[in-house]
């Protein structure tokens, strides 16, 4: 029986495992290594502290989330397909690794964070005047 997410090494598995899934995926690999250019040195640890705050109540991470994702999508338009992969991705890592109610929390909380990003990209986006 698979245990539930209760410390900073369950989130950081699920995060490592996450984004290996990630940079491994056809569309999602792409956005993330050759567009974004992700540092991973710099974001795992700043993953592990977003979801060890949403998910363990600690205070690891401060910031804001949809500022890196404006200046993303300035380069390549996000869509809900990219973002409905992701929450795949997520939601496939999670149910490999753990079972219990923050692991539900998990998959909801992502969710939510996905839709809402992807709403706000399109907002934004149409609310842009041209240049």
């Amino acid at each position: 029986m698979k245990a539930d997410i209760r410390t900073e090494e369950d989130i950081k598995l699920l995060v490592d495992r996450f984004y290996t899934k990630v940079i491994d995926d056809k569309t999602l690999g792409y956005i993330f290594n050759d567009v974004a250019k992700v540092n991973w040195e710099k974001h795992l640890p700043i993953m592990y502290g977003f979801w060890s705050a949403n998910l363990l109540g600690t205070t690891a991470y401060k910031g804001y989330l949809i500022d890196a994702h404006f200046k993303l999508n300035d380069k390549i338009s996000l869509t809900e397909a990219h973002f409905n992969g992701w929450k795949l991705l997520f939601n496939e890592t999670v149910n490999e690794l753990f079972a219990g109610e923050v692991a539900e929390l998990a998959k909801g909380r992502a969710k939510t964070i996905a839709d809402l990003m992807l709403y706000k990209i399109i907002t934004q986006a149409q609310t842009k005047k041209p240049e």
